[in-house]
């Protein structure tokens, strides 16, 4: 009696991983497409919407950002704060306070998301499903959803929306415990752009008067 009950449990699970490898193929091919395209530009400049939502405490914030990047280097901007990274530190800009946090950047940390993994930070450590299909304007945006593989990772669902023609990402959505939406959504994606030679580097001689905390 056990061992029939363990060989039908074997066969149900082998079967149900089949079922699953075969649903997220078409997935993982869309994800694939996705990072190769990514990686083959020699630079990327996006415009996006950061929107946090909570409609159980009527709360929309909707705040607009811009990110270049080349490589592993990045210059952000984001809620009147200047991000950049020169492949060394990261210096973080606040014109309002007139202040610079200058901090060296960790490649072993796996934890530390940069915005230079913004578009590809999901290509480890997800597993891959496919989700709805919708009509966004006139383009088809394919999402998928973004399931966790580690139960102690800070995201564990997400959903990635990629345009279908295009293959570049047009929103990332996730939601919170606590009734909270968050949304990445790409306004404008522009590779392969003329770059300033100085554009990731920091010339400390442009803030004589900023307050600058070294943090090595």
């Amino acid at each position: 009696m056990k061992s029939t009950f363990l060989t039908t449990l074997t066969v149900l699970l082998f079967f149900s991983f089949n079922i699953k490898a075969q649903s997220d193929a078409k997935a993982q091919n869309l994800i694939s497409e996705v990072l190769s395209k990514v990686k083959a530009y020699d630079n990327i400049q996006v415009e996006f919407s950061y929107i946090l939502e909570n409609t159980q405490e009527k709360l929309k914030q909707e705040t607009r950002g811009s990110l270049s990047l080349k490589d592993e280097k990045y210059l952000l901007n984001l809620m009147g704060t200047t991000q950049l990274f020169d492949g060394e530190k990261i210096y973080t800009i606040i014109p309002e306070d007139e202040e610079i946090t200058i901090s060296n950047y960790n490649p072993e940390n796996d934890n530390q998301l940069t915005p230079s993994k913004m578009l590809t930070f999901f290509e480890e450590g997800y597993i891959y499903k496919n989700d709805i299909l919708q009509n966004k304007d006139g383009r088809k945006i394919q999402y998928v959803k973004l399931i966790a593989k580690d139960s102690e990772a800070d995201m564990q669902e997400a959903l990635i929306g990629i345009d279908q023609m295009t293959k570049h990402i047009y929103n990332l959505i996730q939601s919170q415990d606590n009734g909270t939406r968050i949304e990445i959504r790409v306004t404008k994606f522009k590779p392969n752009q003329p770059l300033s030679t100085n554009m990731f580097s920091f010339d400390e001689s442009r803030y004589p008067d900023y307050y600058i905390n070294n943090l090595d």
